[in-house]
């Protein structure tokens, strides 16, 4: 981060209380948060994937793959939101709720991370592993997709990974690889689950609709 986390988490607060009517854009948002690194970003676009504002998982989740695009072919220096991201606009009560989330984890990244397993984590403009890119891939492609409740661990997981690349704490990291299982594991079981209740659902209708209307 560009500032002492706890210098960060006062100007989110802050700005958390004079949110105009019209509200902010991503964009703005940004600018607020004060650093376009690898963490921050993660940070900025994850984190409203926790609000239920209809539209905003899908646009975020599309930002948060082009951001994967951009870290797997190592252009960590050129990180900038997408054009449609940028644009945004969350409303008042939403832009002021991002800004409070954004204020704790700033806060919480002062103390509680500090930089430990270093070599497991980038530099602020190296190029990301691939192995972080393709996490991030993945996160993105749960939050786009319409799985029940499936924003909540992926955006966690991006969370969490974005503060350990801020204060280069490789064992948080570890622990938003974990998360991303876990979110993985749950797309899945939710997505499988739905397969096999529609296909007993259909099943059922199928079985009680009156013959004739199939010739028989």
């Amino acid at each position: 981060m560009s500032a002492p986390p706890w210098r960060t988490a006062m100007r989110l607060r802050r700005a958390a209380a004079r949110v105009p009517s019209a509200g902010l854009s991503l964009q703005e948002l940004a600018a607020l948060q004060g650093s376009a690194a690898q963490g921050s970003l993660l940070l900025l676009l994850a984190a409203p994937c926790l609000l239920p504002v209809p539209g905003v998982g899908t646009v975020l989740g599309l930002g948060l793959l082009t951001l994967a695009t951009l870290l797997w072919r190592g252009e960590s220096a050129s990180l900038t939101l997408p054009a449609r991201v940028a644009a945004l606009n969350l409303p008042q009560r939403w832009a002021a709720r991002v800004l409070q989330l954004l204020s704790r984890c700033h806060g919480a990244a002062q103390g509680l991370l500090r930089e430990r397993l270093s070599r497991l984590t980038p530099a602020c403009h190296e190029p990301a592993p691939r192995w972080l890119a393709a996490k991030v891939g993945l996160m993105a492609l749960l939050i786009v997709l319409p799985i029940p409740f499936g924003n909540v661990l992926p955006a966690l997981a991006l969370m969490l990974a974005g503060l350990a690349l801020a204060a280069r704490d490789g064992l948080v990291l570890l622990l938003a690889l974990l998360m991303a299982g876990l979110a993985t594991a749950f797309g899945l079981a939710v997505t499988v689950m739905g397969w096999i209740w529609g296909s007993q659902a259909l099943g059922w209708v199928w079985q009680y609709l009156p013959g004739p209307w199939f010739g028989g």
